[in-house]
C-alpha cells in the first residue's frame, strides 16, 4: 500500500488529485498520511475521514476548532498553522502531491524530499524562488520530483527516452487567458471579475487571473528553465487558443514533439500519481474530427509584459526569482481588493525588480532557503511601496 499525502487538498489541483485517488482505490490502495488546507475545513475533514487520514492541517490556527469540531469522533488528528505542515511534511510518505498556492508552499516540499520518494509538484514558486536549493535537495536524499503544471509534464512526457542536449527549443503554449481579445486600451479597466472567465479551464481565483495577464506564463517559463536545465534563449511561448496542445519540444534534426489532450488537470496529476506506468484515466478523449484545427499566434508583448520581465529574471537568476514571485503576488492581492488596475501588476513587479536588484547579492546563487525566504520578504515590502508609490502619483 503506497503511503501518500496531499498538500494543498481543498484547491483545484488538490480536488482533482483526490477524485484521482478515489478512482483508483481509495483507502483501499492508498494510506494517507496527511492532507492540509486552508479555511474550507468542512471539506478538508470529509476527504480526511473517506481517505481515513492519519492527520489533516489547516493553514490557519483560528479554523482549528472547527476543523477538531468536524473531525470528531474519527481518530484523525486535527492540527494548524506554518509549523504543524512541516510536521505533516515530516511523516514519510512515499508519493506527496505539493499543491499548496504561493511561497507558502516551498518549506513543506522541502522537507517532504527528504524521505527520498517522490514529489509531484503543482506548486510553481518552488522552482521559480529556489530551483537549484530544490533540484539539490532532491539529489541528496535520492528523491524524485515530477512536474504536475501540465506544460511541464507535457515537456516531461515528450522528452522520454531524448537526449536533452539534442533540444533546440521548448514551446510552452498559452490560452492568452480571459482577455486576450480585448483591446489594449481597454485592458486597464479590466476588473477581478473580467478577468476570472477562462476560456478552457477550471482553476482557482488567483491563478486563473494569473493567465489573464500571463504571468503563470512567466513563472513557467522560469520553471522551464530551472528544472530541465536549458538556456533562456530555448524557451518560447506561443498563444494556443484551444488549449489541446500543452507544450511541444524541437529537436535539433527539426522534429518537434508535442502533447495533446482535454483542457483536464487529472492528466498531469495522473501521470504523475501512476509514473512510470500510464494507468486508465477517467479523462475525455480526444475527438480531431470534431476539433477540426488547432490555431497559433504570437503573444503580444503590450499584452503581455510578464513575458519580457521573466526573461530577465532568467538571464539574473540568482534571488530573482523570489522577487519577481513575490512581487507578482502582492501586485495580484491589490488587484484582486482593487487598489491597483490590471496594467499596473506588471509596473509593479518591475519597480520591485528595479528596487532589488542593486543589492550586490541580487544576482547571486542562494545556498540556503533563508535566503529565498528573506527575499521574498524584502520583496512584498517594496512591492507594498511600489503600489503605495503608484496610488501617491495618481493622487497628486
Amino acid at each position: 500500500m503506497r503511503h501518500i499525502s496531499v498538500f494543498g487538498a481543498t484547491g483545484s489541483i488538490g480536488e482533482s488529485t483526490f477524485d484521482l485517488i478515489r478512482h483508483q482505490g481509495g483507502a483501499a490502495v492508498f494510506h494517507t498520511v496527511a492532507l492540509t488546507g486552508g479555511r474550507n475545513v468542512g471539506r478538508l475533514a470529509r476527504m480526511a475521514r473517506e481517505l481515513r487520514a492519519e492527520i489533516a492541517v489547516t493553514a490557519h490556527e483560528d479554523c482549528l476548532p472547527a476543523l477538531r469540531n468536524e473531525l470528531a469522533g474519527s481518530g484523525i488528528e486535527a492540527a494548524a498553522g506554518a509549523g504543524a505542515l512541516l510536521e505533516a511534511a515530516d511523516r514519510p510518505a512515499d508519493w506527496v502531491m505539493s499543491a499548496i498556492v504561493g511561497a507558502a508552499g516551498l518549506a513543506p516540499g522541502f522537507r517532504a524530499l527528504r524521505h527520498g520518494g517522490t514529489l509531484a509538484l503543482a506548486n510553481k514558486e518552488s522552482l521559480v524562488t529556489a530551483g537549484p536549493l530544490l533540484l539539490a535537495e532532491a539529489a541528496q536524499h535520492g528523491a524524485r520530483i515530477l512536474p504536475v503544471d501540465s506544460e511541464h509534464s507535457a515537456i516531461f512526457q515528450a522528452l522520454v527516452g531524448e537526449d536533452i542536449a539534442s533540444v533546440e527549443r521548448i514551446v510552452l503554449t498559452a490560452s492568452g487567458g480571459a482577455l486576450r481579445d480585448w483591446p489594449l486600451e481597454r485592458l486597464a479597466r479590466a476588473t477581478p471579475a473580467d478577468a476570472l472567465t477562462h476560456p478552457n479551464w477550471s482553476m482557482g481565483q488567483r491563478i486563473t487571473i494569473d493567465s489573464a495577464s500571463m504571468f503563470n506564463k512567466a513563472l513557467e517559463m522560469i520553471e522551464t528553465r530551472e528544472y530541465f536545465g536549458v538556456a533562456p534563449e530555448r524557451v518560447e511561448v506561443i498563444i494556443h487558443p484551444e488549449s489541446i496542445i500543452h507544450s511541444m519540444v524541437g529537436y535539433r534534426d527539426g522534429a518537434v514533439m508535442a502533447h495533446l489532450g482535454a483542457a483536464d488537470m487529472r492528466h498531469a496529476i495522473g501521470y504523475a500519481l501512476n509514473w512510470p506506468i500510464r494507468d486508465g484515466l477517467p479523462v475525455a478523449r480526444l475527438d480531431f474530427a470534431a476539433l477540426g484545427r488547432l490555431t497559433f499566434r504570437a503573444p503580444e508583448e503590450a499584452r503581455y509584459p510578464a513575458l519580457r520581465l521573466a526573461r530577465e529574471v532568467m538571464a539574473l537568476r540568482g534571488l530573482a526569482g523570489a522577487a519577481f514571485n513575490a512581487a507578482k503576488e502582492i501586485a495580484l492581492d491589490h488587484f484582486i481588493g482593487g487598489g491597483i488596475g490590471f496594467a499596473d501588476m506588471a509596473g509593479v513587479v518591475e519597480d520591485t525588480l528595479a528596487a532589488l536588484s542593486r543589492d550586490d547579492g541580487f544576482g547571486k546563487a542562494p545556498v540556503a532557503l533563508d535566503e529565498v525566504l528573506d527575499m521574498d520578504g524584502a520583496a512584498r515590502r517594496a512591492a507594498g511601496e511600489a503600489v503605495r508609490a503608484l496610488a501617491a502619483r495618481r493622487a497628486g
